[in-house]
């Protein structure tokens, strides 16, 4: 009994006795874990499985588990029904992350920001549970599901700030040695500001083209040819963005880790605008489309990241200068008499 005791204590103590590492690990969970839910919601409207189960919150009105529905394969109503599970394992890690930044005191007091960034977890899974249940009742309205996934990159937006904030307590020392130029950072924040609206471009590109969900589904009526060339449009002024930041923060002298965070993202930027042409060409195969929203996702965190590295603050390192020597003054000798 005292063993099982001493295993509960080991198991709740990254919760209830928080630490700045177990921070760090719950909220990369947290990241995760959106990022797994806004991918497969993906793979639900692509299949063509988004009315699978086409009542809410039962799978149909006559059952509460998928089955069998008229004019929906078994496997489509698994895979929209599957998505739905997904939540329960997303409700109990965003729960943990709230009472988890509830319970952190590394100075004896609360930290409101990480409570704030934590709250918006739980509080943004019962937002999708509203706004999925408006989806499936307005048989996939697209204004309906551009809403659900721009929420649901809010969400992972609030997890990744709360994971960058819990590992710079985590670890003191990953102070920058300088602070990154102002006009670097303004660039930045241009960056999540183009992003953002990329996102919502390509909601509207999904949302009008022949994977919307359901064959039967309402579809923006818009022409196709023209919001996706402002979907590339927008991708090609985000690149030049990306591109003249980075290069800012390598001729400027930017903190490694800020560079480096630079090229992990205009790697991302890249792998995306080349799958989206590709997709393009061959004609929207459901499976690379499936590919090129999971990275539009990793896209979005990648800026993010950046964003918050180049933001960070930290005292000038003295390794390569030496340390600051007081040099005496001198003082004026005295006259001769």
């Amino acid at each position: 009994m005292p063993d099982l005791k001493s295993r509960v204590a080991a198991w709740t103590r990254p919760v209830l006795e928080p630490t700045p590492v177990s921070m760090r690990r719950l909220a990369l969970a947290g990241v995760i874990a959106d990022t797994v839910i806004m991918s497969t919601g993906a793979a639900v409207r692509l299949s063509a499985s988004g009315l699978g189960c086409p009542d809410w919150p039962q799978c149909s009105t006559a059952d509460v588990v998928a089955s069998k529905n008229a004019g929906q394969t078994l496997l489509n109503t698994w895979i929209e029904f599957g998505n739905r599970l997904l939540n329960f394992p997303l409700v109990v890690i965003a729960v943990l992350i709230f009472v988890a930044a509830w319970r952190f005191r590394p100075d004896g007091h609360r930290q409101r920001d990480l409570v704030w960034l934590a709250a918006a977890q739980p509080l943004g899974v019962l937002a999708q549970a509203v706004i999925g249940g408006i989806v499936v009742l307005t048989k996939l309205n697209p204004a309906a599901v551009s809403v659900h996934f721009l929420v649901s990159a809010a969400v992972v937006a609030a997890a990744v700030a709360l994971h960058m904030r819990c590992a710079a307590l985590a670890d003191p020392a990953r102070e920058p040695e300088t602070t990154v130029r102002r006009d670097l950072q303004v660039i930045a924040a241009a960056l999540v500001a183009v992003t953002c609206v990329m996102l919502a471009a390509g909601t509207v590109v999904t949302g009008t083209g022949p994977l919307a969900g359901d064959a039967g589904v309402p579809r923006y009526q818009l022409s196709l040819e023209r919001v996706t060339q402002l979907h590339a449009d927008i991708g090609w002024l985000l690149a030049g963005l990306s591109i003249a930041l980075v290069l800012g923060l390598r001729l400027s002298g930017a903190p490694r880790r800020a560079v480096q965070a630079g090229w992990i993202m205009l790697a991302a930027l890249g792998s995306q605008g080349v799958i989206g042409y590709i997709q393009y060409f061959t004609h929207l195969p459901a499976g690379l489309v499936w590919v090129h929203v999971t990275g539009s996702v990793l896209v979005w965190i990648a800026v993010l990241r950046l964003f918050f590295t180049v933001r960070e603050r930290g005292p000038v390192n003295t390794a390569r200068t030496g340390p600051a020597v007081a040099v005496p003054s001198r003082q004026p000798e005295p006259l001769d008499r």
